[in-house]
């Protein structure tokens, strides 16, 4: 393993700060034993870094810190000297290569945990942050927003900030300025904004008075004068509220009157917006769906787009370069040179969906270098309660900052730039994402949803198993007994690697949990008490042990990487299964005490729920399947 000596005081001031902060995270690869590193500015280089080696050490030169900061990574991840004595060069092919991480949906990151991952990221080459915060953020005078859900305070914006900047990467605040705003909107102190389904009021004098001071308390702690102004996902628009005070209107012109309004209030706070382009495509579509091949928005609707604005094309979904293509041309047929956003499956799992991810990414991404894209980030959603351990995404950042930095992604320099990143091994992290690809299912070609078929075989129901349909014709508890084995030995290897137990341990849960009812009810199908009394007394308590053994897992790696709030939903899902676990497990001895006559729940014959092609593992989220009653 090499180890550098870098002189502080020779250090060009605009990385001193971040390489100490990355000298602090791995210490024992800076000894004065080491290599000897410098670093010289040279913004003749334009995009991108140069690294020489001579008789006297190794010399970096770079355009912007970010640059600087990716030739560390890369050079932290050479297996020896001789793998960096021909030196190398690396030219940047976008402008802004950037991350969005979502602190809405429960998980909300603290600053030490967001700084972890900034240090991780800049050795990557990324160069922007963006907060994705719905509520999470205090707005004085505002004392319900973001209450009891963990908002950051201006002092916590600005230390992130202040972090970030060491390290050449800047913040971009993204907030909700029309929907998803139903964390605000459900108090009823806020009634009165609301229109309809987390919708604001638009058109109403208060909502904008409102939004501004929101502008104002998420963009004063930053340095950027860029704005992520949200407006995406609008469907209730203009049919609740705002339809009884303003009559009807036409969606698309509230949505361009209500943008107009916004662009003038970050413009005269000094800001340039950004929004979400899907909802032109949306209203431009005649089955009401999106990125609809066949929408075409007419040229006095494109011209009535406010133009002080830029549009984000989001779209994790395709595998097809094509089609990435195709809807970047759309755009620039409405006067607009998008920003991409793709993203890293973290959203309804327990790990990243990695296989799925690295596949859309390099359709996105080399759609997006065909095209001449300037700007490009991936986005890491918490949709569904944020389980999923935030760091499981850094393989699919490398590979997109790979991609950010070269023609194609060479395997070998992906494998060796993530050791030097992230002090981790690239294929056991991808290997644990086998949760969720399981043997015995093709993934189709044309599929656009990432499994997550173990995020719902851990929370349904032990007793109505509503899923099982779905997988019968499987075996799948070697398969998790297997991963489960290997997930423990490898995150045994070091300290990096320990975050490999979470999936580890959701393996061995899954693997005594699947097929447990399938067994239950054929043995109380044929009057086998003998095996019903062998279920109950070990493979039940087995899972029973395992589950708890998750959940405190889970429950310890939340409190390190999060702020607490949050994590009742998380508990109140753990609670829930190990209290149906538990009274399995009562109404068995009862049965086969003699107490009770019946377990109505085994006799119930399961049916297939979802029927359509394609949906043999279909995408689901909690409440579909804990229950199959319709709660609200």
């Amino acid at each position: 393993m090499l180890s550098f000596n870098v002189e502080r005081e020779s250090l060009p001031p605009e990385i001193r700060g971040g390489l100490q902060e990355i000298k602090a995270e791995y210490p024992e690869r800076f000894t004065p034993a080491g290599i000897e590193l410098r670093f010289i500015s040279d913004y003749g280089l334009g995009a991108g870094n140069s690294v020489v080696f001579g008789h006297d050490g190794l010399t970096v030169c770079f355009a912007r810190p970010c640059y600087a900061f990716r030739a560390l990574g890369r050079l932290l991840g050479a297996a020896d000297e001789q793998a960096i004595r021909q030196g190398f060069s690396e030219k940047a092919r976008f402008d802004m290569t950037g991350i969005m991480l979502d602190v809405s949906r429960n998980g909300v990151l603290t600053p030490k945990t967001i700084e972890s991952l900034l240090k991780r990221c800049a050795l990557m080459g990324i160069n922007t942050l963006m907060l994705y915060t719905k509520d999470i953020y205090q707005v004085p005078g505002e004392p319900m927003f973001g209450y009891l859900r963990g908002a950051y305070s201006a002092a916590e914006l600005k230390r992130i900030d202040d972090y970030a900047f060491n390290l050449g990467i800047e913040v971009i605040p993204c907030m909700q300025t029309l929907g998803h705003l139903e964390p605000v909107l459900q108090w009823p102190a806020y009634a009165e904004y609301c229109d309809t389904d987390g919708i604001i009021l638009a058109e109403w004098e208060k909502t904008y008075e409102l939004l501004e001071r929101m502008i104002r308390a998420i963009s004063s702690p930053l340095r950027s004068k860029r704005i992520h102004i949200g407006m995406d996902e609008t469907f209730g628009l203009g049919t609740g509220r705002f339809k009884k005070l303003f009559g009807a209107k036409p969606r698309f012109d509230i949505f361009n009157d209500h943008l107009k309004r916004m662009i003038g209030i970050c413009q005269k706070l000094g800001l340039s917006p950004m929004i979400w382009s899907d909802m032109y495509f949306r209203v431009a579509s005649k089955v009401d769906a999106y990125y609809d091949r066949e929408a075409v928005i007419p040229q006095e609707v494109a011209a009535a787009i406010p133009k002080d604005v830029e549009l984000v094309y989001w779209d994790y979904y395709h595998k097809g370069r094509d089609f990435y293509e195709e809807f970047i041309d759309k755009h620039r047929a409405i006067g607009f040179e998008p920003i991409m956003a793709g993203g890293i499956w973290t959203w309804s799992h327990f790990w990243a969906a990695l296989p799925f991810s690295l596949t859309v990414t390099e359709s996105c991404m080399q759609a997006c270098k065909a095209k001449g894209l300037r700007q490009a980030f991936v986005t890491m959603w918490g949709d569904d309660g944020m389980e999923c351990d935030i760091y499981s995404s850094l393989p699919g950042i490398q590979f997109f900052a790979e991609h950010c930095y070269a023609d194609s992604v060479d395997p070998e320099l992906l494998r060796s730039n993530f050791r030097g990143s992230c002090d981790a091994d690239f294929d056991d992290w991808v290997k644990a994402s086998e949760l969720d690809r399981v043997p015995g299912i093709v993934d189709p070609a044309d599929t656009f949803l990432a499994d997550n078929v173990s995020k719902w075989l851990l929370w349904q129901d032990p007793l109505l198993s509503l899923m099982d349909p779905h997988v019968e014709h499987l075996e799948l508890r070697e398969h998790y007994d297997d991963l489960a084995d290997y997930l423990f030995e490898a995150a045994a290897k070091k300290p990096s690697a320990r975050r490999l137990q979470l999936p580890a341990h959701l393996s061995r849960v899954l693997a005594l949990k699947f097929g447990l009812r399938r067994d239950l009810a054929a043995a109380y199908a044929a009057g086998d008490r003998e095996r019903l009394q062998r279920i109950a007394a070990s493979d039940l308590a087995a899972l029973r042990t395992a589950v708890d053994d998750l959940w405190r897992y889970h429950r310890e790696m939340w409190l390190n990487d999060y702020k607490p709030f949050g994590l009742e939903v998380l508990e109140c899902r753990y609670g829930g299964l190990r209290t149906r676990l538990e009274s399995l497990s009562d109404r068995l001895s009862k049965y086969l005490d003699g107490e009770l006559k019946e377990i109505p729940e085994l006799e119930v014959k399961l049916e297939k729920i979802f029927t359509q092609e394609g949906c043999d593992l279909p995408y689901v989220g909690y409440a579909r399947v804990a229950t199959p009653s319709h709660i609200k």
